[in-house]
């Protein structure tokens, strides 16, 4: 039997150990995933922390996967050993609850999560169902692929469901591991982008990623600003706190929408004078289906979007784990297994 470098949480509150088990057998309708690079996401601290119910352990984290086909299960259709492919949050689902029988499969009642449900990314190997795979352009890296797989598929699936144009002012609220992706792919879309984020030091990499505009939050009223520019069609909310998207809700424009990505335990108040008079909304948006992700894949090979990354050896998973969740790294990590 052919082993294997995993790395796995044991309990609830960890510790990420390595550890060597068996190469898994894909079941029927499922893959062997040779897996090329995992990114690590700040959910990545639900299984970690034992915060999500009904986890069982040991259980190996990771839901940005970049690989390669090793083996395919039976039954499996469409899909080759040596394929290039991708796996998300959305790693499967069940086909027949209510809201997979309105094909809204993201929402999924019983749905799988890689790393949550099933073993994730933090290995050599990890076996996936067919139904979770994305298809990867041969011009686009593993490395820059990974994150993409969360980051990237949540703000360019929110940004193009968004009903703006292309010439509409678009917002991007924070330049972090979703935002300075967020501001790429405004940019790209043909908005005009406004990035928004604390101090006047992040004005040179808002304009390097893209933007048009910045708005310092420490210095500038950003309500105020972002109407003196028209007022906004979409504030991409990415920032983990409710009071900057309180700040920020004022710069709507008529029929502007705020679209929550980033989540936050405060509350975000909203003008309902202004929400009334201006047709505004609030929205809330979650990732996207296999096939979002193949598409947010394709769009970025495109036109050139790609994440700021640092790597790091699945040996040292726990260090990489503690460098991202300590919020310094620019901006996101990834395992590479597959080096």
């Amino acid at each position: 039997m052919r082993t294997m470098q995993a790395v796995q949480v044991t309990k609830a509150g960890g510790p990420l150990e390595v550890v060597e088990r068996n190469v898994p057998e894909p079941p029927a309708g499922h893959v062997l995933v040779k897996v090329q690079a995992c990114g690590i996401c700040h959910s990545d601290s639900l299984t970690v922390e034992g915060q999500w119910p009904g986890l069982q352990f040991p259980r190996v984290p990771g839901h940005e996967i970049a690989g390669v086909i090793e083996q395919v299960g039976a039954g499996v259709q469409d899909w080759q050993a040596g394929q290039r492919i991708g796996v998300g949050w959305h790693g499967g689902h069940c086909g027949h609850c209510e809201r997979c029988r309105h094909g809204d499969f993201v929402l999924c009642q019983n749905a799988l999560v890689p790393g949550i449900s099933y073993d994730g990314g933090y290995a050599e190997y990890m076996i996936a169902p067919q139904e979770a795979l994305a298809r990867m352009p041969d011009d686009l890296s593993d490395i820059d692929a990974a994150p993409l797989l969360c980051a990237g598929i949540t703000t360019f699936n929110a940004l193009r469901k968004s009903g703006a144009r292309a010439g509409d002012v678009v917002a991007i609220l924070g330049i972090g591991g979703l935002g300075h992706l967020g501001v790429q792919y405004a940019r790209k879309m043909g908005f005009v982008t406004v990035a928004i984020a604390r101090g006047e030091d992040k004005a040179p990499l808002a304009k390097q990623l893209g933007a048009h505009h910045y708005i310092d939050s420490e210095a500038q009223n950003v309500a105020e600003t972002l109407q003196q520019l028209g007022g906004a069609r979409v504030i991409l909310a990415t920032a983990t706190s409710g009071k900057a998207m309180s700040a920020a809700i004022g710069g709507l424009g008529i029929d502007g929408k705020m679209i929550m990505v980033g989540i936050s335990q405060e509350p975000v108040e909203v003008p309902i004078a202004q929400f009334i008079m201006g047709r505004n909304s609030v929205q809330g948006w979650p990732s996207g289906t296999a096939a979002d992700s193949q598409e947010t894949l394709a769009f970025s090979a495109l036109s050139g979007v790609k994440p700021m990354t640092e790597e790091y050896p699945l040996a040292q998973a726990p260090e990489a784990y503690a460098h991202m969740m300590s919020g310094k790294a620019r901006f996101r990590v990834v395992l590479t297994p597959g080096k």
